[in-house]
Parts: C-alpha cells; structure tokens; sequence
C-alpha cells in the first residue's frame, strides 16, 4: 500500500465508524472510487483496532464502572449501579453475532457489498434516521435502557450487517426511535461498538492468521495509530456537537452520497 492509500483509508475508518454515515460502506467505495487496489484484511483489521482503542479510552472510566457493578450484580443477583447498562451492551450484542455467524457468507458476497447496494442502503436508513430524529421524543438517557430497548436496538444493529447501513447509524435510529435523546442513544451506540469490534477483529485476525500473504507491520502500525487518533477526535467532537446540530447534517450527506452512486452505476 502507498503512504497516502493508508493515510487516507485510516483517517476515513477513524472517522466513519462512528459517524452515522457506514464506516464499512467508505471502506468499499473509496478504493474503488480511487482505483486502488483492496486494502486487504490485515489493514482492515489494523485501523479496526485502532477504532476499538479509541473508543475504550474515550469510555474508560466508565467501562471500569460498568464492569465493576457487573461483578457485584452477578455476585448479588441483583441490579447494582451500571450493571444494567452493562448487561444491555452484552445482550444487545446477541442479536448481530448470531446473524453474522449465520448470514456470513451472504454478507460477504460482491452481490451485496456493491455499490448499489450500499446506495439504497444509504438512502433509506438515512431517511429512517432522519425520521427517528424528528419524531422521538428524546426524554431518556441510556441508564434508563430497558430490556425492550436492548431488544429493539440490539436486532438493529444485526441490521447493519449490510453494507450502507452503518452500525452507528441504526442503533442511534432505534435508541431514537425508543425515546432517548440524541446523546443517549449516541453514547449507547458507541458502547454497543466495543464488543462488535473486539468480535469482528476476532474473526478477522483468525482469517488473518491462516493467510499464507506477508503482513507489512510497519502499515499495520501506522493505520492503528491514525485511526485510534480520528476515532477519538470524532468521538469527542460528534458528543459535544450532536444535542446542537442534531443528525440532518448526517442525513444530507448519506442522501447526496446514495444518489451521487445511482448516478455512477445505474
């Protein structure tokens, strides 16, 4: 890979992860816009990673709350600080490992990774989070989460297993749609991330594993380090922004993204 091609793709995944706007559906277009060639999967485990260290960092107090009050409800078999939120983030889980296990070599196929594809699914999970935005009624916050919620938002996550969709974008949809406010439902949604990523990463670095191609670490190591930095910008300045500007910016850029691929490939 060329300096700028990891540059470039490194920032995108740093920023698009959790953007709602599908980290996974820039990672497809980009280079294919662009000419390159695929990155491949040990980059994309690498700038995978470094999204996952960034958002740990950004939630670290928090997390070491969260699986402390774990500890302690399963010792107490009883609800303690943040376990709840704790046990949601695990169990909203299910939903997407269960579908990725099953529906693996579909989801992988060139068929549903296109770019028409992932210009639909752009276009209508946008209007979708366009529609949660102006009609929920955004009163709660994510240590409210109940077990209706993790059900609603943890099967819209296994949603976004089509490329376009993004996994942020969804489950800010559903959290909307379940009446938390706009940093709630964000918040929640990068939580959720954690475990979808340590498990995606898993897999991928088995596959990676198995693969007889040479790894350039030195790559490797500068995707890491470029996607932990954007991703934890992104974070920090999506949270500050988000009750102020709301998601339509969002929504504006996935319908002009969606109807600018119609264009290209239709």
């Amino acid at each position: 890979m060329e300096l700028i091609q990891i540059i470039l793709l490194s920032l995108l995944q740093g920023l698009t992860e959790f953007l709602p706007i599908s980290s996974s559906a820039h990672l497809i277009l980009f280079p294919a816009l662009s000419g390159w060639a695929d990155q491949g999967l040990a980059f994309d485990v690498a700038v995978h990673v470094g999204t996952l260290i960034a958002v740990v960092w950004y939630f670290r107090t928090q997390l070491v709350v969260m699986l402390r009050d774990w500890f302690f409800s399963v010792q107490q078999r009883r609800r303690v600080g943040d376990s709840n939120l704790a046990w949601a983030v695990g169990i909203g889980t299910i939903p997407v490992g269960l579908a990725g296990l099953l529906f693996k070599d579909i989801i992988e196929t060139p068929a549903m990774r296109s770019p028409l594809v992932i210009a639909v699914a752009t276009i209508v999970f946008g209007l979708l989070l366009w529609w949660a935005d102006v009609q929920g009624k955004r009163k709660r916050d994510e240590h409210s989460i109940g077990w209706r919620d993790v059900v609603v938002i943890g099967l819209a996550q296994a949603v976004a297993l089509i490329p376009g969709t993004s996994r942020s974008g969804i489950t800010m949809t559903a959290g909307l749609i379940m009446g938390l406010n706009r940093a709630a439902a964000a918040r929640f949604s990068f939580l959720l991330s954690i475990p979808v990523i340590v498990l995606a990463g898993g897999l991928n670095t088995l596959e990676l594993i198995e693969s007889p191609l040479p790894v350039d670490w030195n790559s490797l190591l500068l995707g890491v380090g470029l996607s932990a930095i954007s991703a934890y910008l992104c974070i920090t300045l999506f949270l500050k922004a988000l009750e102020r500007i709301g998601m339509f910016p969002f929504v504006v850029y996935r319908l002009a993204l969606g109807v600018v691929l119609l264009w290209i490939y239709l």
